[in-house]
């Protein structure tokens, strides 16, 4: 059984939101439909979530006594953190205390950096990954690329979003590979992860759905990204049952292996039918956000079901889908969007706009979504929609 009280009373079931971007946005929405009272947090004002959020605070969630001031002000039921700046010591040191952390405090410290997800998956559990080295200042770097070999692939151990990512495919991008690792990192951490490049055929996200009944998967996310950032996602990706099990069999060992309760998701390289393990996400993934339209229950709605405990009996997979993101370039505080007819004249098609404050560079600003008689038809009326919004500064 599950109790929950009701918004801004005395009896109130409260989440604190650490990250309030899109899809903390949309998390907070699923909660809200729940009659849960949230409170988004984030380093800036006006972030997505806070729009809609029953309270919000700007603060470093890096600054551990910032962060302790909120949660002890605020004594929330959960703490949901959805980004990766954040003071992972200080969320054990909150569960210690009798906090509950969303999946738990441990998933959220080892997988906030790559080190941390990649030894437990490779050095603990033996799963295959690519070669791997770290390094933390630029004679240990180059020595790195030597081991692994070229091309290789060079991301901080703690970033978002692709920054800081980079394929080295010669001597001569050494240093700059180097020099855009540490500008793109967060938090105070120098050190970046040397990969070997596989010469994969796809890759995925496998949403995987840690629950109090089990473990379940939502259909396969294919996703092609530029400079390490994803620019659309379909679902499903075409995959051998063979090798979607084993991809299953790896997200449940590794999220089981975390422990608590969300979902997680968990990105694979696939070659040759062979399955590598790449990354790890506890919470919401932005290639996810396909399951807006292609899903009955999205990632947001199951991320929230498990995390209070009520059951997930089944999946409704809509058929194939796609998303395409909606991208701005330039600086605003005033950004508007003109919205064609052509895109959303297609049928099975939506848009989400997220609402961000402003814009300094390039910064995704909304996504297009679409159903297809399949994939291709999908991806192709995602895109359409995408097209179709222009930003005005």
């Amino acid at each position: 059984m599950t109790i929950i009280g009701t918004p801004l009373s005395r009896s109130a079931t409260k989440v604190l939101l650490l990250g309030s971007g899109e899809l903390g946005k949309e998390v907070a929405i699923e909660f809200q439909r729940l009659g849960v009272e949230v409170v988004a947090v984030d380093r800036y004002s006006n972030a997505p979530a806070m729009q809609i959020a029953h309270k919000n605070y700007v603060i470093n969630m890096q600054d551990s006594s910032e962060l302790k001031n909120i949660v002890f002000l605020e004594k929330p039921n959960y703490i949901v953190p959805e980004i990766e700046a954040i003071s992972t010591q200080t969320l054990i040191d909150l569960e210690l205390e009798g906090f509950t952390v969303i999946p738990s405090a441990r998933a959220t410290k080892l997988t906030m950096d790559r080190e941390g997800i990649r030894k437990l998956a490779s050095e603990t559990l033996n799963v295959p990954t690519s070669d791997f080295l770290f390094a933390d200042n630029f004679s240990d770097f180059q020595s790195a690329i030597l081991q692994v070999g070229l091309p290789c692939v060079v991301k901080p151990v703690m970033s978002s979003s692709g920054k800081g990512q980079s394929l080295v495919q010669n001597d001569s991008e050494i240093q700059k590979a180097w020099d855009y690792a540490i500008s793109g990192s967060r938090g105070d951490s120098n050190k970046v992860i040397v990969e070997s490049f596989i010469d994969f055929d796809y890759e995925i996200t496998l949403l995987t759905i840690q629950h109090k009944n089990g473990c379940l998967f939502c259909e396969p996310i294919g996703h092609r990204q530029y400079k390490g950032d994803y620019q659309e996602s379909w679902q499903p990706q075409e995959m051998s049952e063979k090798t979607l099990n084993e991809a299953k069999n790896i997200a449940d060992l590794v999220t089981s292996e975390l422990g608590g309760t969300g979902l997680f998701g968990v990105e694979f390289f696939v070659k040759n039918d062979e399955v590598f393990f790449s990354e790890l996400s506890p919470r919401p993934h932005d290639t996810g956000m396909v399951t807006l339209i292609s899903q009955d229950l999205s990632e947001f709605a199951l991320h929230v079901r498990a995390i209070l405990g009520l059951p997930i009996s089944n999946i409704n997979f809509r058929g194939p889908a796609a998303s395409s993101v909606v991208l701005v370039q330039g600086s605003s505080e005033n950004v508007r969007f003109e919205i064609s007819d052509d895109g959303l004249n297609e049928p099975d098609t939506q848009i989400r706009l997220f609402g961000k404050p402003s814009v300094d560079g390039e910064r995704r600003m909304g996504v297009a979504l679409a159903l297809g008689d399949n994939v291709e038809n999908a991806k192709m009326k995602a895109n359409k929609v995408a097209s179709s919004i222009k930003p005005v500064l």
